[in-house]
């Protein structure tokens, strides 16, 4: 029954062993890729430390680390034009040498995620473009709309190499092909660029098409023209952190969304970004392990002043709803009435458009209004379910915000919210008055759902400025001061009862009134069973609002 001898074949390794290795040629080879990787002239390299930046190849280790760069393209690039061993160079000049063409292009794992990046080299030419850079970069942009993974953008560019202007300016694909191709892009894969030095012109435009822009402190500025050009054209003396720095584009052009400390900072800001971000249009972001909220929501009424005109910061409210440690905001310096941001309700990555009742009482300004039509559009590209907290006077009014175009911009923000088809849930928070409750997702524009919390109100207008608009001549016929004083409180709160969300929810203007406590609890399950909702829009080429 049992056999008499057993055996295990003998166990092959592979590769099998030979005695062929690397050739001569494959040694030349690696000799030249070395040399490619060393960069620009050396005085060049020489002079990063002293201007806070990594020399390009230490910053792709930063990002990626020794293993995570998949593979790079074009490295060859220019070769012939600068390299000792290329006989079609005469005699070797250290100050000519273009490896790469100046900019790196290719593949790389980041956080666990595939996506193709491309990096300038200060030291070839201060990171211009030209040719065979210009295709490189071209290249990488095709192969993203192809592959659907996210694109990193390292900019530290000049501009466009003036003196080879002919070989790629005005091409078919040439430098303008870019910003055709950031537009192909745009919605269809997260575009993220980080700015580490002064972006000038043509370079200016890679960071404003992204999805989203990091500026380092001291470090980055971007401008259409630099401030040479500036004082040859206008006259203006100024410098380039004044004309294009992280402040200016931060606090006042919005075309900053984060500004990091330092080169690190950068990278630390970029990858908790994308954890609220798919890979490309039409997939979900991904959920993470739940985390209770950072304070109890038992607080939230508290929180609330019962007194409309009365301010509180509305972190106070969403450090009380979200995922402890999860809010991520955008552009906080930038139309701070509206508070754009990132967060997590129960692990599930939601984008928050909230009134900041602290600034300027919430009422909504040209900036403000622009800021959140931006970001609900970029959340709607992704998947990004929406959560209004509505708390606003509604629109500013007044010539300077007349002039500022409070009405184009606001008409941009209601439009955004009317054409996002993402899940979106509306809390009333206390006030939402005007066409405040509009832009911020009210009844009329398919919200899945509009909870109202006990302080919350929805009408024309404040009691305030209701009652002296309809009732101010008949209060001024009563000639006694405590009469007419008596009266104005009985209409305010006549007008208060006919705002109230008990009176809204009794005619069902609204879904909901909920205990504030259980407002993370009420958000949680309903973004969790209409998150597959599926909602469209009707069939036309696309709309006229910009």
């Amino acid at each position: 029954e049992e056999p008499s001898a057993t055996a295990e074949p003998p166990e092959t390794r592979y590769p099998l062993e030979d005695d062929r290795g690397p050739t001569e040629r494959e040694r030349a080879l690696r000799e030249e890729i070395d040399e490619i990787l060393q960069g620009g002239p050396e005085k060049y390299k020489q002079r990063l430390p002293e201007q806070g930046k990594l020399f390009v190849r230490d910053r792709l280790d930063l990002w990626f680390g020794e293993d995570g760069l998949s593979f790079e393209d074009g490295r060859f690039a220019q070769f012939d034009a600068w390299h000792p061993d290329s006989p079609e160079v005469e005699e070797y000049d250290e100050n000519t040498r273009l490896p790469a063409d100046g900019l790196i292009t290719g593949a790389a794992e980041f956080e666990g995620r595939d996506l193709h990046f491309m990096a300038n080299d200060f030291t070839v030419k201060a990171g211009s473009m030209a040719g065979r850079g210009v295709e490189k970069f071209l290249r990488m942009q095709q192969r993203a709309l192809k592959s659907g993974k996210p694109v990193l953008y390292l900019m530290d560019s000049s501009g466009g190499r003036i003196d080879q202007q002919t070989g790629f300016f005005a091409n078919r694909e040439g430098i303008g092909k870019y910003y055709y191709n950031h537009s192909m892009l745009s919605g269809r894969v997260p575009q993220i660029c980080v700015l580490y030095g002064p972006c000038i012109a043509g370079a200016a435009y890679t960071p404003v098409f992204a999805d989203f822009t990091v500026m380092v402190e001291g470090m980055s500025a971007m401008a259409i023209a630099s401030p040479r050009m500036v004082k040859m054209v206008t006259g203006e003396d100024i410098d380039m952190q004044e004309l294009g720095g992280p402040e200016v584009h931060a606090k006042h052009s919005g075309s900053a969304d984060l500004v990091a400390e330092d080169e690190r900072h950068a990278r630390q800001l970029v990858a908790e970004l994308l954890t609220y971000l798919p890979d490309k249009a039409g997939e979900k972001p991904r959920r993470s392990e739940t985390k209770p909220p950072t304070y109890s929501p038992d607080g939230i009424d508290e929180v609330i002043p019962e007194a409309p005109n009365r301010a509180y910061d509305v972190f106070d409210l969403l450090d009380r709803i979200a995922d402890a440690e999860s809010v991520f905001e955008l552009k906080p310096d930038y139309g701070s009435e509206i508070v754009t941001a990132f967060c997590r309700i129960d692990g599930r990555p939601v984008g928050v458009v909230a009134n900041q009742p602290n600034q300027r009482s919430g009422a909504i300004f040209p900036d403000a209004a622009e800021k959140a039509a931006e970001f609900i559009w970029t959340c709607d590209a992704y998947e990004i379910p929406l959560l209004y907290l509505c708390d606003t006077p509604g629109f500013m009014a007044g010539s300077s915000v007349e002039r500022d175009a409070i009405l184009e911009k606001g008409k941009k923000f209601i439009y955004a919210t009317s054409s996002a088809t993402v899940p979106k849930q509306t809390v009333v928070v206390r006030k939402a008055y005007g066409a405040g409750i509009y832009a911020m997702g009210g009844p009329a524009y398919d919200p899945e759902s509009v909870i109202g919390l006990p302080s919350g109100e929805i009408g024309i207008m404040g009691p305030e400025a209701a009652i002296n608009a309809v009732y101010a001549n008949k209060l001024a016929a009563i000639e006694d001061e405590e009469a007419r004083a008596e009266r104005e409180r009985e209409l305010r709160e006549e007008y208060r009862q006919d705002i109230d969300a008990h009176r809204m929810a009794s005619e069902v203007v609204i879904d909901e009134i909920v205990p504030p406590s259980s407002l993370r609890e009420e958000l949680a399950a309903r973004f969790a069973f209409y998150e597959d909702v599926e909602k469209s829009l009707p069939e036309k080429k696309h709309g006229t609002v910009l």
